[in-house]
């Protein structure tokens, strides 16, 4: 564990001084071998990081000395501080991270070598899960990765956190590859691992950037929605939907943090009102993150971000007692703000879901034609079955289960191919 959590540490130290992305992660990785040898022998220091780091530093100043590198990174090498910063120390420590963070999501990269490149050097996740999850073979995402490093250097891309609008310009970027991150790691066959290091990296984002609202959003959008992963499947393995699920085995001790998170991101959106002596609810409480996640608490922000906008919509999930009691109005009317914000085809397919629980499925229906308007949608497995549902609900089952079937069809998962078929059979009377 102190591993994991050193490594990014390690190797955004050793980026800054030498510049050097290959050198960084060879000394790391080589600090960790050693801690595997000795530990067990020797016992875990009382500072584990800084036993790390120590020895991480004194590899790259031996390469770099065998090297004949110049004398001013030796140097800097030399007062890299083997212990933790204190709270009264300056945050050098956790500046490299967060420079490491936004330098492997800069738009200078591709968004698919973004996601790798943060994978593996802020994460420092194998390259051989990665490739997996990529579905290529280790070596091409060896390739992969080189390249996006070198790309980095040849374009000169700074090695820092930007300020300003610059800020503002690159901070959705880096937001978008946590948020792809985590959806690799939690779709129906993606790989568990790699959203557990999204929801890990957006709590660390959230912890650096307390001034980000769309930060805190975004790190109890992750939490609500990563609540649910051990109920999402049955026992045999087959994915349950979210009405299927036993709450019970809802994580609800991260739908609190979640929760918390929410207020935060609420109250750094409008701080005069979040300090409004009229507030009669403390802010981080579950009922007032609940109260947010309503029409009624639209005032609390003139403009919500997309991601505050969905952690509100997640909530509602989570603080319902059963799926019969989900407050589907509060919902559709977030997708209608959503939907402003960001008219993408896929926010309009989960606005028509919303519309149709809340207002009946006529009006979800005419909403998913008008999603599907400009041919953006056709032969998306999950436009099928949210008509197919839509349609059972208004009382065709032959028409729906046809439906079900021919979203089967289509999708490449074999769990959300037998989640669809099974829904299928169940509109399809006995013969």
């Amino acid at each position: 564990m102190a591993g994991a959590e050193a490594y990014p540490r390690i190797v955004a130290a050793l980026i800054r001084v030498t510049g050097d992305w290959t050198l960084a992660e060879d000394c790391a990785q080589e600090a960790l071998v050693a801690a595997v040898q000795r530990w067990p022998r020797d016992g875990v220091p009382g500072n584990p990081g800084g036993w790390l780091m120590t020895v991480a530093r004194n590899r790259a100043t031996d390469v770099l000395r065998r090297a004949t590198v110049e004398r001013r990174k030796l140097r800097e090498l030399a007062v890299l501080t083997d212990q933790h910063p204190t709270p009264d120390d300056p945050e050098d420590v956790v500046d490299d991270r967060l420079r490491l963070v936004f330098t492997c999501c800069h738009p200078a990269l591709t968004l698919e070598a973004r996601v790798a490149l943060t994978l593996r050097t802020v994460a420092g996740v194998p390259t051989a899960d990665i490739a997996r999850a990529f579905l290529v073979g280790e070596s091409t995402m060896t390739r992969r990765i080189t390249r996006a490093k070198a790309r980095i250097t040849a374009a000169g891309v700074p090695y820092r956190v930007p300020t300003g609008s610059a800020l503002a310009e690159r901070l959705p970027g880096v937001l978008a590859v946590l948020y792809l991150l985590f959806t690799r790691g939690y779709d129906a066959d993606g790989e568990p691992a790699f959203a557990d290091e999204a929801v890990r990296l957006a709590r660390l984002l959230d912890e650096l950037m307390p001034a980000e609202p769309e930060v805190a959003a975004l790190c109890a959008l992750l939490l609500f929605q990563h609540s649910r992963r051990a109920a999402r499947r049955d026992a045999a393995g087959d994915l349950l939907t979210l009405a299927e699920q036993d709450r019970s085995r809802w994580d609800h001790a991260a739908i609190a943090e979640a929760l918390t998170a929410l207020a935060r991101a609420e109250r750094r959106s409008a701080p005069a009102q979040a300090d409004s002596p009229s507030t009669t609810v403390p802010a981080d409480s579950p009922s007032a993150s609940a109260r947010a996640a309503s029409p009624s608490g639209a005032a609390c922000t003139d403009r919500p971000g997309p991601y505050l906008l969905q952690a509100r919509i997640a909530a509602c999930h989570a603080t319902a007692p059963d799926a019969g009691r989900t407050d589907w109005p509060a919902i559709a009317h977030w997708y209608d703000e959503l939907s402003r914000l960001r008219p993408t085809p896929v926010i309009g397919l989960n606005r028509a879901v919303a519309h149709g629980y809340a207002y009946g499925p006529a009006a979800g229906l005419a909403l998913l034609a008008e999603a599907r308007a400009d041919g953006a949608l056709d032969g998306h497995p999950p436009a099928l079955a949210v008509e197919a549902e839509l349609t059972a609900r208004s009382g065709d089952p032959v028409r729906a289960a046809l439906l079900f079937r021919a979203a089967a069809d289509l999708v490449g998962s074999a769990a959300e191919r037998r989640a669809l078929l099974r829904r299928a059979d169940g509109l399809t009377p006995p013969r």
